[in-house]
């Protein structure tokens, strides 16, 4: 079936779960994204400063440091001596996206999320047909790229284009400069997404998805399917995932009904629009020996199981 004449996602399910059901984890993770903005923001608007900084590097209460652990990466490659704090704050970054799941960043953090979010559901709305192909191993050459340009370079590359960091440093500090650039780079993902590539930014480009994915490839927060013997095929969790792919092996394997791809992003968008009530969100035990090993259909360029 082609992406213009499948029925839009939510609907159903605002119609046999209730409305706030249908969308209960995007109001979580619009809450947790508005909520980390305003650490930052209490300071300049009312002179009480939770966190000073940005989501690259920050203190909280004066005390907790918080590092990218990107970021202190290529700091190290580019041969610059952080401090102490820097290295504390990253390892505690490390450490909650590995016990967590990494991709947890990109969907309850990441404030470019919102926007790639917008351009998926217009994209939907136009019934617009699927853009240029990118391949997902794309972001880890972007990755690549970004790590030895540090190296090359000396200087933290990824931080002079991040549109995470344009886009704090505008909102937090309010400069012309930094507000110009950083919305001119916001709308040019919006625009990438929208016209180009259908989630190109978040799936195939961004290097801190690609980064973060790897750190919390084992986290315990997954997204599983423990009714998926009442899956109907209506398609709509293929439509609204960031990262479609994944959903097939929990619907499919038999050894396991728990999306274990680093890939997915535990937003929750699945258990939102479903209808039958498939999927389910949470913490969940490791993956089983032998889980995954048993090929699933995958779905095609439409997003339907083949």
């Amino acid at each position: 079936m082609s992406a213009v004449t499948r029925r839009l996602p939510g609907p159903a399910a605002v119609r046999a779960k209730g409305w706030f059901a249908a969308h209960r984890w995007l109001i979580a993770r619009r809450t947790a994204q508005a909520g980390f903005l305003a650490l930052f923001l209490t300071g300049p608007l009312f002179g009480v400063w939770i966190a000073r900084g940005t989501l690259a590097a920050s203190e909280t209460l004066g005390v907790l440091p918080l590092t990218d652990p990107l970021v202190l990466l290529q700091s190290l490659l580019a041969g610059h001596a952080p401090e102490t704090a820097a290295i504390v704050g990253a390892l505690i970054v490390l450490a909650a996206y590995a016990l967590l799941r990494g991709r947890l960043y990109c969907s309850w953090v990441c404030p470019v999320n919102v926007v790639t979010d917008a351009a998926a559901a217009t994209r939907r709305r136009l019934g617009l047909k699927e853009g240029t192909a990118l391949g997902r191993r794309l972001r880890f050459l972007v990755l690549a790229a970004v790590l030895l340009a540090s190296a090359l370079t000396g200087v933290i590359v990824w931080e002079v284009v991040n549109p995470v960091t344009l886009l704090h440093r505008a909102l937090v500090f309010g400069s012309l400069a930094a507000s110009g650039l950083a919305w001119s780079v916001v709308a040019a993902i919006f625009l990438f997404d929208l016209a180009v590539a259908p989630r190109g930014w978040c799936g195939h480009l961004c290097p801190v998805g690609a980064f973060y994915g790897q750190v919390g490839r084992f986290g315990r927060v997954a997204v599983s399917a423990p009714n998926r013997a009442a899956c109907d095929h209506c398609m709509d969790c293929y439509q609204v995932c960031p990262e479609p792919h994944v959903i097939t092996p929990a619907l499919k394997d038999p050894g396991s009904d728990v999306i274990h791809s680093p890939d997915c992003t535990a937003c929750g968008r699945c258990v939102d629009v479903c209808p039958q009530t498939v999927f389910a969100l949470g913490i969940r035990p490791p993956r089983p020996t032998g889980a995954g090993r048993t090929a699933a259909p995958a779905p095609n360029a439409q997003g339907d199981l083949t």
